[in-house]
């Protein structure tokens, strides 16, 4: 009988353990899904999506976010929506002459097959023009993004502080990155 009562307790033990580490799991998966802040649709990839932090009264704003496409055919980013917005326009910001200068991509922006193309500060972006409010750090902000031949992928925004450049972007930096 001792031999049994033994077993059984080493038993839950064993099952306590697996069951602490299946927990463990899970939660790591959560936090690291949530922290990802990632999307894809079909053979494109968007990391992280955001925003900075606006003073009150500003009409404007701009979105950043890696796009990847790992398909065999180039697609562009075409359109998409912010909810917190009236329009939506895909942007390129660059220097000439001394000025920095800022247009809209009538066609959208191309992301060639293989490539990653990063929206950042100076770069290209999104902009979000007729803002109804102040963007507040912290809040997630629902919007879409359209592209030419992948379609249409709900995202989310993270509003970052005033003034911050997640994940390293480098504000004027190149604006294709994975290519040549």
């Amino acid at each position: 009988m001792t031999n049994l009562s033994s077993f059984v307790r080493r038993a839950w033990r064993v099952r306590d353990i697996v069951i602490a580490a299946a927990l463990t799991l899970l939660a790591t998966a959560g936090i690291t899904q949530a922290q990802a802040h990632d999307y894809a649709l079909g053979d494109i990839k968007i990391e992280h999506p955001w925003s900075r932090a606006t003073p009150g009264g500003t009409k404007v704003a701009g979105g950043f976010m890696k796009i990847t496409n790992n398909g065999k055919v180039t697609d562009r980013l075409i359109g998409g929506t912010f909810i917190a917005a009236g329009q939506f326009e895909v942007h390129e910001t660059q220097m000439k002459d001394n000025v920095m200068r800022m247009r809209r991509l009538e066609k959208g922006l191309e992301i060639p097959p293989g490539a990653t193309v990063e929206l950042r500060p100076g770069s290209y972006h999104v902009m979000f023009i007729g803002l109804q409010s102040g963007l507040k750090e912290g809040e997630r902000i629902k919007g879409t993004l359209v592209f030419e031949k992948a379609g249409k992928v709900e995202v989310e925004y993270k509003i970052e502080a005033l003034g911050s450049n997640p994940a390293g972007a480098k504000a004027g930096a190149g604006h294709h990155s994975g290519h040549h």
